[in-house]
C-alpha cells in the first residue's frame, strides 16, 4: 500500500555521487519551535538545509527531497571512515523542539509513520540495521538529535536498525573484570570498530553520542562498565548481522 505523502518541494539538494551506495538512514529532530519554522528552512535556499522526509508530530508525512537526490541535512559529519554522509544517506527529520526549545516525547503517530516510511525505504536501500543512525551518531561534538527520548528499541523491534541484546551485554558485563580500571584506548578502538568518528569530537562526546542512542538511561560520558558491556554486545550482533548479509 502506497504511503500517504504530501509533496513540499525543497529547492536545496543536488545530484549524488554515483559511486556511493545509499547505505545510511539518518534521523533527525528538527530542533525549531514549530513545523511551520522549520519546513521554512528547509526550503529557503539561503539556509542550505534539507531533508528527503519531515513526519509531523500528528503523523503527517511530506516529501522534501526526492530519494535519487542527495538532500543536505548532515553537514560536518562522519561514520565508517566515511565523510560524505549527506552522498550516502535518507535522511528523515521529525518534528520536535528539541533540547533547545522544549525537548518533548516523540508521539505515537508520528512514530507509527516513522516505521511504516523506514520499512518503505529499506525496501529499495540495502542500508544495513547498524547503519540506521541519529544525526548525534555521526556528529557528536555539536549534535544530540534525535535525542535520548526517541524510541531506538521500538524501531529495533520492528526490523530498522539495531539495539543491543539483553543476553549479549549482560554475558559481557560478567566478562569484565571489577578489580581493572577500564581503558578508554580499548573503548575507543570498540567505538571506531562500530562506526563512530573519533577525529571530529572528544572522546567523552563520542561516548556521549553511543550512550545518548544505546544506553540512554544514563548519558555522561564516561566509559563505565555497562557502556563498555553494551557496547561488546553490539559488536558481537553487529558480528552476526553482517556474516549474515
Amino acid at each position: 500500500m502506497a504511503l500517504p505523502i504530501t509533496e513540499w518541494p525543497s529547492p536545496n539538494h543536488n545530484a549524488r555521487d554515483p559511486r556511493l551506495p545509499v547505505d545510511i538512514l539518518l534521523l533527525h529532530y528538527t530542533g525549531m519551535v514549530d513545523a511551520e519554522t522549520a519546513l521554512a528552512r528547509m526550503c529557503d535556499p539561503a539556509a542550505k538545509v534539507s531533508a528527503h522526509y519531515c513526519i509531523d508530530e500528528d503523523g503527517g508525512l511530506l516529501r522534501l527531497v526526492p530519494e535519487a537526490r542527495r538532500a543536505w541535512h548532515a553537514g560536518v559529519a562522519r561514520w565508517g571512515g566515511a565523510s560524505d554522509i549527506n552522498g550516502r544517506s535518507i535522511g528523515i527529520e521529525l518534528v520536535n523542539p528539541g533540547h533547545q526549545w522544549g525537548y518533548r516525547d516523540f508521539p505515537e503517530a508520528q512514530m507509527q509513520s516513522l516505521i511504516a516510511l523506514a520499512l518503505d525505504i529499506l525496501q529499495r536501500h540495502p542500508i544495513p540495521p547498524a547503519r540506521v543512525l541519529g544525526h548525534s551518531d555521526v556528529a557528536p561534538g555539536r549534535r544530540q538529535d534525535p535525542g535520548e527520548l526517541f524510541d531506538w528499541a521500538r524501531l529495533a523491534r520492528s526490523g530498522i536498525g539495531l539495539w543491543p541484546d539483553a543476553g549479549e551485554v549482560g554475558e559481557a558485563a560478567e566478562a569484565l573484570d571489577p578489580t581493572a580500571p577500564l581503558a578508554p584506548t580499548t573503548l575507543a578502538e570498540g567505538l571506531e570498530a562500530f562506526g563512530y568518528g573519533l577525529d571530529e569530537a572528544p572522546l567523552e562526546s563520542v561516548i556521549a553520542a553511543f550512550q545518548r542512542h544505546y544506553r540512554p538511561s544514563l548519558i555522561d560520558g564516561v566509559a563505565d562498565r555497562g557502556t563498555c558491556a553494551c557496547l561488546a554486545g553490539l559488536l558481537s550482533l553487529l558480528d552476526v548481522t553482517e556474516a549474515g548479509a
